[in-house]
């Protein structure tokens, strides 16, 4: 009937995440924190990973106190563990498969910007060389690729065993939402221009969790389990703007008013915020006929900017 339609189509019923269990790396700042705090809202249990056990466990407390107060059912645990390493994404699966019977959504979201350059001030081999060689370090490259890159390559098949178990759970939300990997990719990993961001090591980094989204989509097909990308635009954010104001409240970033940027975005000349990652996070994680995408969010940027796009 209609009215059966009607009914599970409305907001309330696609984006109910009660039993859904997801994993967010770097989950306590940044976009991974838009990415945590969509989930739990509507519902689900979020594990929460980061470098220091007290940062998560105040975001988490901040999360779940406010979830108590708005009768919320979802709720944040947070567990330290540096994903670079091979080692750590065993343990944390292992850690998180000793409280949960399953997973339903991995974000592989951690990530830094190293390698930092001020463009050539003049159009000469010297510049350049000054500018792109002398002035990074290998380390950059070193810690920009073991955690945006090779992190999430560890953590992608770490984590099969209870992305399968969500199938095999028998929970009837198995047939709603599918297993799933989510990477965060950036519009910079498909910007020709090095000056958006300023970093090469960021850029490369970037690129190749992109190809790894859709290699792994493409790997996985015989397990049934899905593997997208969102690729976020400008959002002011610590790594986007250092020393960018911080809500106590909440642990999201935010520019004051009247602040000028270095760059507009075209049709957001503010950038995006949690509810521009949120609505994007919620739609993969209910819609089962998207795999294999990097869905871009950038407010227009890649439209005033050449990218592969």
């Amino acid at each position: 009937m209609a009215t059966t339609i009607l009914e599970e189509l409305r907001a309330k019923t696609l984006f109910d995440l009660e039993d859904v269990v997801a994993v967010v790396t770097g989950g306590n700042s940044g976009i991974g924190l838009m990415i945590s705090s969509t989930l739990v809202a509507n519902g689900a249990t979020v594990y929460i990973v980061g470098l220091v056990q007290r940062d998560l466990d105040e975001i988490c407390q901040k999360y779940n106190d406010a979830a108590g107060q708005c009768g919320v059912v979802g709720k944040m645990i947070g567990i330290q563990g540096d994903i670079r390493h091979k080692s750590e994404a065993k343990r944390l699966a292992e850690e998180i498969g000793k409280r949960e019977e399953y997973v339903t959504v991995l974000f592989n979201n951690a990530g830094v910007q190293q390698g930092g350059f001020k463009p050539p001030s003049t159009p000469t081999a010297a510049a350049y060389v000054a500018s792109f060689f002398d002035s990074i370090e290998q380390i950059d490259f070193d810690n920009s690729y073991c955690t945006n890159v090779i992190g999430p390559y560890w953590l992608s098949f770490a984590f099969l065993p209870l992305l399968e178990q969500w199938k095999n759970s028998g929970n009837p939300k198995t047939e709603k939402f599918a297993p799933q990997i989510v990477m965060t990719s950036s519009i910079n990993g498909w910007a020709k221009e090095s000056s958006m961001c300023g970093s090469y090591a960021y850029i490369f980094s970037k690129s190749a969790i992109g190809h790894f989204t859709s290699s792994l989509a493409h790997e996985l097909l015989p397990l049934g389990i899905r593997v997208n990308g969102i690729a976020p635009g400008f959002f002011p954010t610590q790594m986007s703007v250092p020393g960018i104001n911080i809500d106590p409240a909440t642990g999201l970033s935010f520019i004051p008013p009247g602040t000028k940027l270095d760059f507009v975005v075209p049709t957001v000349p503010t950038g995006g915020t949690h509810r521009d990652i949120g609505s994007v996070v919620l739609s993969l994680v209910a819609n089962r006929y998207i795999s294999g995408e990097t869905v871009l969010v950038d407010g227009g940027l890649h439209l005033e900017h050449p990218t592969s796009y």
